[in-house]
């Protein structure tokens, strides 16, 4: 109970992190103080730690010798280079659960779709992102290979702070939820050459969406650091 509530403790710790880092308002180069954090957020050091490696999976923070834990430079061509690689890789997914998934995966499929049509009328974010991961995560595992399955729960979880952010919006969710419709027409009709081209499509949209209030580079080098927090 107590090892749950630690777990718990640190994934919240690193939304409230992630949400500062992706808004700029801990800029990079910034030291992330364990104690300080732990006194901030009225826990012991033990979450703060948990939550400081999370952040740094999503390569959103850097551990550098004699300096201790920093935010890492998140620069437009970084959040490109994310999105083109997670475009890739869900289009070979697409591809292949187009191909191999079973009957009874595909109904899953659309009815998770179906039911997500609701969450975005409802503008209830929270729950339409996680029916989006478990969409996406559907593919994955209908492409009936480990290793993509692998690639591509690596780079979700390194997008996830960025394809929160773009789930924000209310139009982008409206689009995001139309895209998904064209996937899983391809996918319903064994077209996987469509479901491909479908989920690359939409993984550049949703890169534009986040770049199109992602600040310039000159303008974010040009931010004093705040103090160590």
């Amino acid at each position: 109970m107590a090892e749950r509530t630690r777990d718990i403790l640190g994934q919240s710790i690193a939304l409230k992190l992630e949400a500062a880092i992706i808004a700029g308002e801990l800029a990079a180069g910034t030291r992330l103080d364990e104690v300080t954090l732990a006194e901030r957020h009225n826990v012991s050091r033990t979450p703060v730690r948990e939550a400081l490696q999370i952040l740094q999976a999503r390569s959103l923070v850097t551990r550098i010798p004699f300096r201790g834990t920093v935010v890492s430079e998140i620069t437009r061509e970084r959040i490109s280079e994310l999105f083109e690689a997670m475009g890739e890789i869900e289009a070979l997914c697409g591809r292949f659960a187009a191909e191999r998934m079973s009957l009874e995966e595909r109904a899953r499929l659309e009815a998770l779709h179906d039911g997500m049509a609701a969450l975005m009328q409802g503008q209830d974010v929270a729950a339409y992102e996680e029916a989006n991961t478990e969409f996406h995560q559907l593919l994955y595992l209908g492409a009936r290979n480990s290793e993509f399955q692998t690639m591509a729960e690596a780079m979700r979880l390194k997008l996830a702070p960025f394809r929160r952010r773009q789930l924000s919006d209310q139009t982008r969710i409206a689009r995001s939820h139309k895209e998904h419709a064209q996937i899983v027409e391809a996918v319903m009709q064994r077209n996987g050459a469509a479901a491909e081209k479908a989920l690359r499509r939409h993984l550049i949209s949703a890169a534009s969406a986040m770049l199109l209030h992602w600040p310039e580079e000159p303008a974010r080098r040009g931010q004093r650091p705040p103090k160590a927090s």
